[in-house]
């Protein structure tokens, strides 16, 4: 391992020499970055369930509202909208300035006007069983059985719901939410993910499966910059598809690409200091921003007494979970494991930046092992005695991480062992409730607490409440807080969040940062907290 690291020392000294050389010669006016999945999927938005598919659907298509880099709502293609007392009917008012990408299947090859018809279309088919679309839940039991969407005129359309469901306009943010035309669905069927037309600020140019994927300029988008110019401001984007994030990042390093989301293991030592911050080597030769990303790291428990697995487990007891809460050193998980990017996760489960997140909150745990053992005592199991074993099940590449804290149980008297078990594998027994302990995830996937809440809903299943957590109280609450105003619903939120930490179905560990690295010579670039990140007013300067 020692021997890597002085190669990748070497190798990286090399290049920072050489680098800058590289590029004076680029073209300035092409922003390049690379896909570390080594492919994406499809170009169709109804199947934007990835990072990089929703990051491509965002260059090509529009929503009807979208988020700025504060999870602020914006309009987008609708310019205003309203929303009914009942919080049933949204109806929203269309901009008329907006058309489809230039192509064959419109008349002279001239891109079409955007109409409400196409909202009706696109949403429409987002929810036929026949398109299986990935995004097809967004409106699973929320949305009207009858006519759910409909066009009032060209520029009108109305969404009629089932129940309130507030968050509506966060999940309208979606890329699954992107409009498209009819034309180009009927022309290609199943393979328009191969051929996409939207009406975002780039156009879909060539795609070499696996090697490169290339976007142009929409030479007739809507959006203006601050000063009236037309957007954007590159000429085009090109992508590549090396699937090694260490290569990526030699890549990066040597000038070709532009922009890297997160970093290699094998790099951190060498790139970050243990405070999260870019070593001197890197300090005047790339820029690192560290932005909230809305995702809670945990350690979850199957707390459902009724299934067999709990009826013997240690962490059946209520106090034993906060106990094991209280054991848990977050701050040197996060300085020591993950280099102080991530920020320990000791105000519940909703992480800072989203809307309904308590910035005063004293709900959650701390490091204390003379209160873990307090507990323990009051349970009746001093010292962890009369407690079995707990086994927790984690993927590879948590080995460490869950390791240590298995010690540090250990240290309280809870005799703990890691399992290492495949993620997929991993997902499949905590979705049937066979995982007792579990070591996961959760990413919001719209900009409303909400969305991090329903995790412990107990009238959900398994996704998303995996600990089958039911609390009556919780679930009142959830419910009150579909159709109220922000600022009792986020009042609820923070009840909520506090409530479910006080049952302790989960270990909070840290809230995760993007590390977003890109070169000086990159002015404009910006992303959400949603890890969503905006090319429009990229700009390269010399």
């Amino acid at each position: 391992m020692r021997f890597i690291h002085r190669f990748i020392g070497c190798f990286i000294f090399l290049i920072l020499t050489i680098s800058c050389g590289k590029k004076a010669n680029e073209k300035k006016n092409v922003f390049y970055l690379n896909y570390s999945a080594g492919t994406v999927e499809s170009l169709d938005p109804a199947f934007a369930k990835n990072l990089y598919n929703m990051w491509t659907d965002h260059m090509l298509y529009n929503t009807l509202v979208e988020t700025d880099e504060h999870l602020n709502i914006i309009p987008s293609l609708a310019k205003k909208w309203e929303v009914s007392p009942d919080g049933l009917t949204y109806t929203f008012s269309l901009r008329r300035d907006v058309f489809f990408h230039d192509d064959t299947i419109f008349s002279n090859g001239k891109g079409r006007r955007m109409e409400a018809q196409d909202v009706v279309y696109s949403f429409n088919r987002l929810i036929d069983p026949s398109v299986a679309s990935t995004g097809a839940w967004i409106f699973n039991e929320r949305i009207a059985s009858k006519e759910p969407f409909t066009a009032l005129n060209d520029s009108t359309v109305v969404v009629q719901l089932k129940t309130p469901f507030r968050p509506l306009l966060q999940i309208f943010t979606m890329p699954y939410c992107s409009i498209v035309p009819k034309e180009a669905v009927l022309r290609w069927g199943k393979d328009f993910g191969r051929h996409p037309l939207g009406t975002g600020p780039f156009v879909f140019h060539y795609w070499d499966d696996g090697n490169v994927l290339a976007l142009k300029r929409n030479e007739h988008y809507w959006e203006r910059d601050a000063t009236g110019l037309p957007l954007p401001n590159l000429d085009a984007v090109q992508i590549s598809f090396v699937d090694s994030k260490a290569t990526e990042f030699f890549l990066f390093l040597q000038g070709k690409i532009d922009f890297v989301n997160n970093i290699d293991g094998s790099f951190k030592d060498l790139v970050l200091t243990k405070g999260g911050e870019l070593q001197k080597a890197f300090q005047h030769k790339i820029v690192l921003t560290k932005r909230t990303y809305l995702n809670t790291e945990y350690i979850g428990f199957l707390v459902d007494t009724t299934n067999k697995l709990v009826r013997h487990s240690p962490t059946r007891f209520q106090a034993v979970r906060k106990a094991i809460n209280f054991a848990i050193d977050r701050e040197r998980i996060a300085r020591y494991f993950k280099n102080g990017t991530v920020r320990p996760a000791t105000e519940g489960f909703i992480p800072r930046g989203m809307p309904g997140y308590d910035s005063n909150a004293h709900f959650g745990y701390h490091y204390d092992p003379k209160k873990a053992l307090s507990l323990l005592k009051e349970a009746g199991f001093p010292n962890g005695q009369g407690l079995r074993a707990l086994t927790i099940l984690a993927p590879d590449n948590w080995a460490d991480i869950v390791n240590f804290i298995a010690v540090q149980l250990q240290e309280i008297g809870i005799q703990a062992k890691v399992e290492i078990i495949q993620a997929n594998i991993l997902r499949q027994q905590m979705s049937k409730s066979e995982a007792i302990a579990f070591r996961a995830q959760w990413i919001a996937d719209y900009p409303d607490a909400e969305s991090m809440l329903a995790f412990f809903y107990g009238k959900l299943p398994a996704p998303p409440n995996y600990t089958r957590f039911h609390n009556v109280l919780f679930d009142k609450m959830y419910d009150e807080s579909m159709n109220t105003p922000d600022s009792i619903r986020f009042l609820l939120y923070q009840k909520m969040d506090s409530l479910a930490m006080s049952e302790a179905p989960i270990i909070p560990l840290f809230y995760d940062q993007m590390l977003h690295f890109t070169h000086p010579d990159v002015q404009g670039f910006s992303a959400n907290s949603m890890n969503l990140i905006d090319l429009k007013r990229v700009q390269k300067k010399q």
